[in-house]
């Protein structure tokens, strides 16, 4: 796994929808990971996102772990966890 982290703002300009649409090319072989916040419905957002990672940008596989609740930063040991497993973590939230 490479140790460097990359971040996506939610919002993105032209150029910057670009810039994802290529990152979302470089999944196919990659071990994707979500991080639940443990909100209402994530869990539902998670499922359609790792069908499609996998189905139609070639993810080998999506890890899905879920923090106990919202208001706390996941443990240590859960994030090393899903570092030595995924290429790439991704945190959500739902409501």
């Amino acid at each position: 796994m490479d140790s460097d982290v990359l971040v996506y703002e939610p919002v993105a300009s032209p150029n910057e929808a670009q810039q994802l649409r290529q990152a979302l090319d470089r999944v196919k072989g990659k071990v994707i990971g979500f991080i639940d916040n443990a909100k209402p419905n994530f869990n539902y957002l998670v499922d359609d996102l790792a069908e499609r990672l996998t189905s139609k940008y070639g993810a080998t596989a999506v890890v899905k772990r879920r923090k106990v609740r919202a208001g706390i930063p996941a443990p240590d040991t859960l994030m090393q966890e899903l570092s030595q497993e995924c290429d790439a973590i991704i945190t959500g939230s739902g409501d």
